[in-house]
């Protein structure tokens, strides 16, 4: 059975979410359903819908004016561990994000220091999507982050006072996760407890304390059973939805969302933000059939940097008895170098109309920054294609056939890769204690010597940089000429 409603725009200053239409069905506690998030002075974001995850405090690859230009963008999560250098208790230098100058484009701090878009929605959490595991663990007062200095403390009080200074749209309180285990694992009994425990507290403080009516609190949901967590969840209910302290949920593992509805019914009212950080849209498609509003999706700026552009719809093409169709395409294949097609003939983002497969591998294999650039836009703009088709299947009530042929349309994972990535960042591998791979160079030289021509070599002082030259074959050290 689908239910519709009209959307209503805000009357307040609050943030205000509704459920539009609902692909929920006699027996089933949860199901697809399209949804309005609106805020004061952003853009609605219709849901199902994703929002665009930032890597130190901007969308990796694209400008903010080529953002308003050419990507559909309704929010950006940003991570406070991006702008800070040390732990923020007893700050003799607080981060520069802090005293940003605010203007009437950019109203508050967040929006100034990073030059986001005053249309976009801002989500502040504590920790990057996907977080690095720290070493050392939370404690019973703080979680570990990982800033530019390594890894420092970050208390509720800490945490909290930095989210009053910045002013985002939505905040993300602290939650003590592990963030090291295998995909597929799950803590143990008695740490999943701790978690259980240690978040309920440090939502206690969270909500004891005053944060700015403009900023709207998500409140974590674990990776952990239900029963494990019942009594926090029950909290969340019981005490901040009707107090309007709590504005929705950034649920870890949507698989938990049928056991909200059996138990908690009350909490489906808020929006459910997913920060599973789905693989692939097959993953997308079953939370969303589970009910999930939104997503942060790391996964489009993995697959830009792996060369790949996107390349599926929904609902998907017909297709009977053909094999499937690959979700994306390699464009650092030779294959491509003289293809002068778009890079995928139903888009219309500005990638697809003002070049082609071609001239992106050619940028790949130059390793120019356009490259990931226009993978960027078109990828984006795939996605919100994506979730547009998914919001109408919905409405229309044929959301679980359309899902059903598109699981058999396209391949089950994406594709690898085999392109040269962009220079990796310290964050992206850092911190990963005892790993085999520990002290090797994570980034090919910049520059080597294709032939080693003895003649050719140069006397150069006795450095590290000298000796440096001397492995490349490039330079021959001269003994005592060093400092």
């Amino acid at each position: 059975m689908t239910v519709d409603t009209e959307p209503q725009e805000p009357e307040s200053t609050a943030m205000r979410f509704e459920v539009v239409s609902s692909a929920l069905k006699e027996g089933t506690a949860a199901a697809a359903r399209v949804g309005r998030l609106a805020l004061p002075g952003r853009r609605p974001i219709d849901t199902p819908n994703f929002i665009a995850v930032t890597s130190r405090g901007t969308l990796p690859h694209v400008t903010p004016d080529n953002i308003s230009k050419h990507l559909q963008v309704s929010g950006a999560y940003f991570s406070l561990e991006d702008f800070v250098e040390k732990s923020q208790q007893n700050l003799s230098r607080p981060p520069p994000i802090f005293s940003a100058p605010t203007s009437t484009n950019h109203p508050t701090p967040l929006y100034s220091f990073t030059g986001t878009p005053s249309h976009i929605t801002t989500i502040l959490a504590a920790r990057r999507l996907p977080a690095v595991p720290s070493p050392i663990g939370n404690s019973t007062k703080s979680i570990s982050v990982f800033t530019n200095t390594g890894f420092q403390n970050l208390s509720t009080t800490d945490y909290l006072s930095a989210a009053s200074t910045l002013e985002p749209d939505i905040t993300i309180p602290l939650a003590d996760l592990t963030n090291n285990s295998p995909p597929g694992t799950s803590p143990t009994s008695k740490r999943a407890l701790r978690m259980a425990e240690r978040t309920d507290e440090w939502i206690v403080d969270w909500f004891s304390s005053p944060l700015s009516t403009s900023t709207s609190t998500f409140a974590p949901v674990l990776p952990i059973p239900y029963p494990i967590q019942w009594e926090y969840l029950s909290r969340l209910a019981e005490d901040y939805i009707p107090s309007s302290q709590l504005s929705g949920l950034a649920v870890h593992d949507p698989d938990i969302i049928p056991d909200l509805a059996t138990h908690q019914p009350s909490l489906l009212s808020l929006p459910l933000l997913s920060l599973s950080n789905p693989s692939n849209p097959h993953l997308i498609l079953r939370h969303i059939a589970l009910g999930t509003d939104l997503f942060a999706l790391p996964l489009i700026n993995a697959v830009s940097d792996a060369g790949l552009a996107l390349n599926f719809t929904f609902p998907a093409p017909p297709s009977p008895g053909s094999p499937p169709l690959p979700l994306a395409v390699d464009l650092s294949l030779p294959s491509f170098s003289t293809s002068v097609t778009p890079l995928s003939e139903s888009c219309t983002c500005y990638a697809c109309k003002s070049h082609h497969k071609s001239y992106i591998h050619h940028l790949l294999q130059a390793r120019e920054m356009l490259g990931w650039t226009l993978l960027q836009i078109h990828n984006h703009a795939t996605m919100s294609a994506f979730f547009g088709g998914i919001q109408r299947s919905i409405k229309d009530a044929t959301f679980e056939d359309e899902r059903l042929s598109f699981s058999r349309a396209y391949d089950s994972e994406m594709p690898a890769g085999v392109g040269e990535r962009p220079r990796m960042r310290g964050y992206q591998y850092k911190s990963q204690g005892g790993e085999e791979n520990a002290g090797k160079k994570k980034n090919k030289p910049a520059w080597q010597k294709e032939l080693a021509v003895e003649d050719d070599k140069v006397e150069v002082p006795e450095t590290d940089g000298g000796r440096e030259l001397q492995e490349k074959g490039v330079g021959e050290v001269v003994k005592g000429s060093g400092r």
